[in-house]
């Protein structure tokens, strides 16, 4: 699928199968997550994989709109080492691992992280060192059911020319 298709097709997905997704395909997912772009190239972004149950299961205990990593069969979680623009090189990882998920037939989820009461919990389950931020956990599987993304609102509503314009 290319980029473009990708990016049109994305949709969070939070009802999965039981399948199981391959090593090879989380690989591939933290790999473009790895390649987003960073303010000055400081690389802050870690990637932790969590594909066992029970650790899933405390994390969705703890995420209020996260419930559903309860039955994805896998989660990424991003985190940032906490520098200037920890939040824009994080969140440039997660949606590069969104649009690969879609690329590659699996459906995913972003769950917020860092500003939600919960990230010190998480924090403390992964074993993340003093000095990073959790950006966001990911669910990641085969979609339960065909995956829709909802209504945009048109271009010609969002888009300004030179000057932003007041409609």
């Amino acid at each position: 699928m290319d980029c473009i298709t990708a990016i049109r097709n994305r949709a969070s997905v939070r009802q999965f199968t039981p399948q199981k997704v391959s090593h090879e395909l989380l690989m591939q997912l933290v790999d473009a997550g790895r390649r987003a772009p960073s303010g000055r190239n400081v690389q802050p972004i870690e990637f932790v994989v969590v594909t066992d149950a029970e650790i899933r299961e405390q994390l969705a205990e703890l995420c209020d709109y996260g419930k559903f990593l309860r039955q994805s069969p896998a989660c990424i979680v991003v985190y940032s080492k906490d520098v200037k623009y920890f939040l824009e090189d994080g969140s440039a990882a997660v949606e590069n691992i969104l649009l690969a998920a879609t690329a590659l037939g699996l459906g995913a989820c972003w769950i917020a992280g860092d500003k939600k009461p919960y990230a010190s919990e998480i924090d403390k389950i992964l074993g993340a060192p003093e000095g990073y931020r959790l950006i966001a956990t990911i669910a990641v599987g085969y979609a339960a059911e065909p995956v829709r993304q909802k209504e945009k609102r048109p271009l010609e509503q969002v888009l300004h020319w030179q000057r932003f314009t007041q409609r």
